[in-house]
């Protein structure tokens, strides 16, 4: 049972940045580790990925390209997503989670293990 804890959400004004944290309680290189987010109201959606299995193959979803950034540090067990140009609309509770076995990594379905969750504020 991999254990993920996230941490880094905070309130920031428009345009502004943060970066998220994954702390991951095992060792994550045969793992894809994906951020996804639900808003108020709004379904959970799929934000960006890394796929280690893919040599470190990463997606994004097409509201965050150029915008957001997924990394890792496999000796620390720690995936990060790197928040620029921060929006009102990407106001949300950032979910990190991880996947051994799969081929959709924008798909939640296809992940097996979640973080509880932090909370990012964007203000306009």
């Amino acid at each position: 049972q991999v254990q993920l804890v996230e941490s880094g959400g905070g309130l920031v004004q428009a345009g502004g940045s943060l970066r998220l944290s994954c702390a991951a309680s095992e060792r994550t290189f045969t793992y894809t580790m994906g951020w996804f987010r639900q808003a108020p109201g709004k379904e959970r959606e799929f934000v960006a990925a890394i796929s280690w299995r893919s040599t470190g193959n990463t997606y994004y979803a097409d509201s965050v390209k150029g915008r957001f950034t997924i990394s890792g540090d496999n000796a620390k067990n720690t995936v990060y997503l790197q928040m620029n140009s921060l929006k009102p609309e990407d106001t949300a509770v950032y979910y990190c989670a991880a996947y051994r076995v799969g081929s959709r990594p924008s798909r939640d379905y296809e992940y097996d293990y979640w973080g509880q969750g932090t909370q990012v504020t964007v203000s306009s």
